[in-house]
């Protein structure tokens, strides 16, 4: 008998911020494929991530477990198992094209055939690991741009990061990913049993390093710009003006921050970061419209997200690393015509680990008694779907992120940041200060919500130790 169940696509983008989607009400953007999973799909407005970096919040997507049950915490800890292996024993096909950044980078972690593309600018982790990506370049004779070429540019101090993709198109990360898994869609054989493709992009992670076929539209847009001010910064705790100092001294991912950067460097910045969007767009049709001609999406499930957001300079900070929903904001879209029913845009609080199990049960797979994550397959079955209540997330110290261990918890109306062993944090009313600029931490008119939220990271903490203990004792 036919494996009847669906092909599941699950596209991830690096670092994309809710806001860079034209559908979702941001029509700055120019982004008509993924306007089209919007227009036809389900989409989750209030997902956020359990961890404000790569590794740690993409192994938690892929186990279905908080990053302090998987004991992946930041970049570069080792991560080598998923639900990927439940797929892949099911009768699943399991492809990857793109990024994953498992440790080490080649895991299989259940996957029949990986295609890896790892970070665009790898200096530290991973930085003499030569992925497709650097074997196409080196096959056409080039030289990557990357951290140690921009550096000898004269402006390289002032760009924040954002600089023109000068070698052909089509060696562009995000090209070259997307062109890749086309090329697959369109030339491998159809599996027998039913297919799992992730596709991982690198981008818009920086450096923000688009063509100018896509720059140079966003570079003469009027872009949302959120002010920094002085108050802000002042009620900002310890680590994140240590933070600040750290990476306006250091570069990282080919970004030198500046503390306080004009208005035209901040609109360069965010122009060539949504101009990446763009072009990982394009892409995104090019998949699409391999997976029809072949015959993928009569059965198919399309899933777009991403692993967290980018500050772009708003709150003062670089790149990730902190609490505000520029960062722990995600777009998640399901597309599924005949289906779910689409056009949807549901606004329920859920974690982006939740599309884990919502894969497995996609799948026909019984979900762990144990898992953290909670499927989604309710809503998008138009059943009742309360969401959660309460949505956390956690980081620990890291190379760029000097607090020992920082976690949140965050519900529809309010947000507090923890960190260990210390007396301050971070404190935000969302409904009267949805920019999360007024840190009411030391207000005593507030100090019973947040006790009441810091009993809330406490329960979760030890139901959490109650709930995963036999996976986190039989994975290590």
């Amino acid at each position: 008998m036919a494996d009847s169940r669906p092909n599941i696509i699950l596209i991830i983008t690096d670092q994309q911020r809710f806001d860079t989607i034209a559908a979702l009400g941001f029509d700055y953007m120019e982004t008509p494929n993924l306007d089209r999973l919007v227009h036809e799909g389900v989409s989750f407005t209030n997902c956020h991530i359990t961890a404000p970096s790569c590794a740690p919040a993409r192994a938690s997507l892929f186990t279905g477990y908080y990053p302090h049950t998987t004991g992946i915490l930041k970049n570069g800890d080792r991560w080598t198992s998923s639900w990927v292996e439940d797929l892949s024993a099911s009768g699943y096909h399991c492809v990857n094209v793109g990024k994953m950044h498992t440790s080490p980078f080649e895991t299989p972690l259940g996957f029949h055939e990986r295609y890896v593309v790892e970070n665009k600018d790898r200096y530290l982790e991973g930085r003499y690991y030569f992925d497709e990506w650097d074997k196409a370049l080196r096959a056409r004779g080039h030289v990557k741009q990357q951290r140690v070429l921009y550096r000898q540019r004269a402006d390289y101090a002032d760009c924040l990061g954002a600089f023109d993709w000068e070698l052909p198109e089509d060696l562009h990360s995000d090209m070259f990913v997307g062109d890749f898994a086309t090329w697959w869609v369109r030339n491998k054989p159809r599996p027998d049993g039913p297919l799992f493709l992730q596709v991982g992009f690198p981008g818009p992670h920086p450096p923000y390093d688009p063509t100018t076929r896509f720059s140079r539209d966003y570079l003469d847009k009027d872009l949302p710009i959120q002010d920094v001010t002085e108050e802000e910064l002042a009620g900002q705790p310890p680590p994140f003006h240590e933070m600040r100092v750290h990476n306006a001294q250091v570069d990282h991912d080919s970004v030198m921050h500046l503390l306080d950067p004009t208005p035209e460097q901040r609109h360069r910045q965010r122009a060539y970061y949504m101009a990446n969007v763009s072009m990982i767009d394009e892409k995104v049709g090019d998949l699409l419209a391999a997976l029809e001609a072949q015959g993928y999406l009569e059965n198919a499930v399309v899933i777009f997200t991403s692993d967290h957001g980018d500050c772009l300079g708003d709150h003062g900070h670089s790149q990730k690393w902190t609490m505000y929903d520029t960062i722990t904001r995600v777009p998640a879209i399901v597309w599924a015509p005949g289906r779910f029913n689409g056009g949807r845009s549901l606004d329920q609080l859920c974690s982006l680990f939740d599309l884990g199990p919502t894969v497995l049960e996609l799948a026909g797979l019984q979900i762990p008694d144990d898992f953290e994550a909670e499927s989604l397959l309710p809503a998008l079955e138009s059943k009742e779907w309360p969401g959660r209540e309460i949505a956390f997330a956690e980081h620990c110290r890291d190379g760029i992120l000097p607090a020992e261990y920082m976690s949140m918890a965050r519900t529809k109306e309010w947000k507090l940041v923890h960190f260990v062993g210390e007396e301050f944090g971070q404190l935000f009313d969302l409904v009267n200060d949805p920019e999360e600029v007024e840190n009411l931490w030391d207000d005593p008119a507030h100090s019973a919500r947040k006790e009441e939220l810091l009993q809330a990271l406490l329960t979760w903490r030890i139901r959490s130790g109650l709930t995963a203990k036999d996976w986190a004792l039989n994975s290590r």
